[in-house]
């Protein structure tokens, strides 16, 4: 299956999580891997399954390197109802009232312009006991099995 893993980091600990997934898959899928800063609407393929990787910074927002592709999916307004995609979020419950809020806005995002979601968005918490691979690594086995499943290819 052909995936891009997509991410969104301010501090890299996103980009760090996105490489670990992307070496943890790529004996089995074809992968490439790209910063949302380094991505536009119009590079989104329907035949490619999108997992994204975003953390959450300041008060809730979208990390540096997600805004300019927020900017460019509100200007553009692309038609994304060919688009499936999961979502794996870093964040920390220290902050309990914007906890996970940057991967949900991203989510929020796709879903606006017609993207469907495959799985749950799944939030790891800095201040658990978990590393953030330990619950990546079942998520993305898990969401690439469901929309092959999904899609009717072979996993």
């Amino acid at each position: 299956m052909k995936i891009t893993i997509l991410y969104g980091t301010e501090t890299g600990n996103a980009e760090m999580l996105a490489e670990d997934i992307q070496s943890e898959i790529e004996g089995d899928h074809e992968v490439e891997i790209s910063n949302l800063e380094d991505f536009a609407p119009a590079d989104f393929d329907a035949d490619c399954f999108y997992l994204l990787v975003c953390s959450t910074y300041g008060d809730g927002d979208l990390p540096a390197s997600a805004q300019p592709f927020a900017d460019a999916m509100a200007a553009e307004k692309p038609d994304l109802a060919a688009i499936h995609f999961a979502i794996f979020g870093l964040g920390d419950s220290e902050y309990d009232e914007t906890f996970n809020h940057g991967p949900k806005k991203l989510a929020e995002l796709m879903i606006a312009h017609g993207a469907h979601q495959v799985g749950e968005r799944v939030a790891h918490d800095a201040s658990g006991s978990d590393m953030a691979e330990d619950l990546a690594f079942p998520w993305a086995e898990t969401v690439i099995a469901e929309v092959s499943e999904k899609l009717g290819e072979a996993a």
